[in-house]
């Protein structure tokens, strides 16, 4: 069985990688690990210069998957157009859930962090760790937003600005 899952993924396929995001396989390789031949994902992640090695029969266990397909996306943006919801747990609580949430993998999830972390001109300043959350929601969503519509990271950011913009300003 475990054959059938790997031909999912085909060398410069782009792929999500939960932990870290938007990356292309570059090749398929066999290595030689502790007396045994593993078959392995090459994945790019260009933005990060990382390279990182998955063995073809875990890369769906660990969560690996493919790009969202559009009426993800499409429930994505529109999970931006939200209301912000921030539950009023202690800042640590909900840091942990951030978190967790952008390193899942799932787009609507880190579309969540996005619209509950985003902040309007007049309202408040974010603290460090609350801009640092943001920003890797952001990229995490933009990244994706831009290989599926097969467009740069500076237009899928811009869409996302416009989207997180029109919305109401809700009270910090």
């Amino acid at each position: 069985m475990p054959m059938a899952k790997k031909s999912e993924f085909r060398p410069n396929d782009f792929v999500v990688y939960p932990a870290h995001g938007v990356g292309q396989i570059v090749s398929i390789e066999k290595q030689e690990v502790a007396g045994f031949e593993l078959e392995l994902f090459v994945i790019s992640f260009a933005k990060d210069k990382m390279m990182l090695r998955v063995p073809t029969n875990k890369a769906t266990d660990v969560g690996m998957r493919s790009l969202s397909p559009p009426d993800v996306v499409t429930k994505a943006m529109t999970t931006l157009k939200g209301k912000a919801r921030v539950k009023r747990a202690m800042w640590s609580r909900r840091a942990q859930e951030y978190e967790a949430k952008i390193n899942s993998g799932d787009l609507i999830a880190i579309a969540e962090v996005v619209r509950d972390l985003h902040r309007n001109d007049e309202q408040r300043e974010q603290s460090y760790s609350e801009r640092q959350l943001y920003e890797a929601a952001l990229d995490r969503l933009t990244r994706e937003l831009a290989a599926v519509n097969d467009m740069d990271e500076d237009g899928a950011l811009k869409a996302v600005d416009e989207i997180l913009s029109s919305r109401p300003s809700a009270a910090a």
